[in-house]
């Protein structure tokens, strides 16, 4: 084995720099900062971008984009996501809303059955499912605002794997066996080796994915939104029963959005703004747990406190929450401290709340395999980025001669205010589908800066996301190393089900017993979950990078 895939497989909290905020430009023989993703060649792509000259919103592209060819369960061209953005020099803070839109053309009653009921194959299988993707766009924009290298430079890594290939690993071989019957004939001839599911130390060529990226390095996002690709990815989606026009593609535009920005004891927490849910929801939590002075580390009383409070902050969510450019949202309201310690005083220390005794109805107005990746660089610069297409493999559709696999987000919109979506999440009139609007999304993307240091930090997991990074900053900030940080167990509570849910494995029996006894209903789901990716600098150590142990991902991180 390689010494730089020992180096990219081992996740290392490593001795950096002085604090990269404050830190002098990194000298010419060297390069600090940070990277974790979700596959090895994506964290080897943003370490490179990083000793290219690039900073890390560079790398964020670079890391993006290798993720779109080899992780194809998670994220890609077809998909979109939030980039979550720190730029040291003016301190400038911005999410990057690269989230997918629903086609001009999308109508409720697509969805909808005789009695208008949802069908749920629609949003989640084929060319009903997919929105109008946001990542190319995304990765365009990033690279030309806030970016120091040509765009063409951090597309190179992902442009060489789809054309020469990579090494499929067990994990993604395990996915194209399990979900090769959902593909269309389009899917099934980009991703075949040898006319079958892509097996474990296969090597998966995606050439028409290269062509893309290709165009992209020459002419920009416009090659992907402009000109004959777009043209065949309409025909081929309206072909297949699909609402998309030429007009969609050519509308689609980034949106910059404030984050989402909330203290927590002597940390401040910035994350993302709607149409993610994350944001809000940390901040609702967070709130909850200053009022009830809730101790970290967690002990049997915090988790409980914990758990009521997840409870009450998606009860808000399934209320208020959906695409801020379509419906006015409460933000001010739901992020104050006023509405937190309302919610904290209604918390009984020693018994559950039934949810449906919260007054909040289940049908007011109100991704598992995406991706995450967080970079830092010398100057203190951070990206976190959260990318999805959905559910594994999105729709599950390749329009030929494309390469791009399309996502299924919009079965993030709510079809009725009483269904619940693939995740179990409510439906609400703030995120019925409407055309060019943005599905709500759980993606977290998040920064934690206090005394202790600086952390960047988000993972996948569907409705689980925003749980999943809270425990990762309370961890963090009640001592744990950035190891053990990530692999924390997990619980959630999303409202509806009313229920604590484990992952396997996660808590003691006298931990589950405890929340027994308060009246939880406490279940366990049968693998773990999650694939957080983190990275920061803190004393002493300097810069450190972790990667999931649950995952495949890597970490790197500068060393002296």
């Amino acid at each position: 084995m390689s010494s730089l895939l020992v180096l990219l497989l081992v996740a290392t909290a490593c001795r950096g720099t002085s604090p990269p905020d404050n830190a002098p430009a990194a000298r010419s023989d060297t390069v600090s900062g940070a990277c974790a993703t979700a596959h090895p060649l994506a964290t080897e792509a943003c370490r490179d971008i990083l000793q290219q000259g690039g900073n890390a919103m560079d790398a964020a592209v670079a890391a993006s984009a290798v993720l779109a060819v080899v992780e194809p369960t998670g994220s890609g061209m077809g998909g979109g996501g939030f980039w979550l953005v720190h730029r040291a020099e003016d301190g400038l803070e911005v999410m990057i809303d690269g989230r997918e839109t629903a086609p001009l053309g999308a109508r409720l009653e697509h969805y909808l059955d005789e009695q208008d009921e949802p069908v749920s194959a629609r949003s989640l299988h084929g060319p009903l499912a997919a929105g109008i993707p946001g990542q190319p766009a995304a990765l365009e924009h990033l690279a030309g605002e806030y970016g120091q290298l040509p765009l063409a430079a951090s597309l190179a890594s992902a442009e060489r794997h789809a054309r020469e290939g990579f090494e499929v690993d067990d994990d993604l071989a395990e996915n194209f066996a399990r979900h090769w019957r959902r593909f269309d004939d389009g899917a099934r001839a980009t991703f075949a080796v040898d006319g079958k599911p892509p097996e474990a130390g296969a090597l998966l060529k995606q050439p028409d994915l290269a062509a893309l990226f290709a165009a992209m390095r020459r002419d920009g996002a416009a090659a992907f939104y402009r000109g004959d690709f777009a043209e065949r990815l309409v025909a081929g989606v309206r072909a297949a029963g699909g609402h998309w026009h030429a007009a969609d593609l050519r509308a689609y535009q980034v949106v910059e959005r404030a984050p989402v920005v909330t203290y927590f004891r002597d940390a401040r927490i910035v994350s993302a703004a709607p149409p993610s849910a994350g944001g809000v929801a940390l901040a609702t939590i967070l709130g909850q747990l200053e009022a009830l002075n809730v101790t970290l580390p967690l002990d049997d009383q915090g988790r409980h406190w914990v758990v009521e409070a997840m409870r009450r902050a998606y009860a808000d969510r399934a209320a208020y929450l959906g695409d801020p450019d379509f419906v006015w949202l409460p933000l001010a309201k739901l992020t104050g401290s006023a509405h937190a310690r309302q919610w904290a005083a209604t918390i009984d220390p020693a018994q559950a709340t039934p949810s449906d005794t919260l007054g909040v109805r289940a049908d007011l107005p109100g991704g598992t395999d995406t991706t995450h990746l967080s970079v830092i660089d010398a100057e203190g610069n951070r990206v976190a980025a959260t990318l999805s297409i959905n559910i594994p493999f999105g729709a599950a559709m390749v329009v030929p001669g494309t390469g791009v696999l399309l996502n299924d987000e919009l079965d993030d919109f709510a079809m009725s205010t009483t269904a619940e979506n693939v995740y179990g999440l409510i439906g609400s009139q703030p995120n019925l589908l409407a055309p060019g609007k943005r599905p709500l999304s759980s993606m977290t993307p998040t920064f934690v800066t206090s005394p202790r240091g600086t952390l960047v930090v988000g993972t996948p997991g569907g409705s689980r996301i925003i749980t999943m990074v809270l425990v990762a900053i309370l961890e963090w900030l009640g001592g744990a190393t950035p190891s053990e940080m990530a692999a924390a167990p997990r619980f959630h509570h999303q409202f509806h089900p009313d229920e604590v849910s484990l992952e396997k494995g996660a808590l003691n029996a006298s931990a589950r017993a405890d929340l027994r006894a308060r009246g939880h209903r406490v279940t366990e789901v049968d693998r773990r979950y999650g694939d957080l990716q983190a990275v920061g600098w803190a004393l002493p150590a300097g810069f450190f990078a972790v990667s999931d142990p649950r995952g495949i991902g890597a970490a790197w991180s500068s060393g002296e």
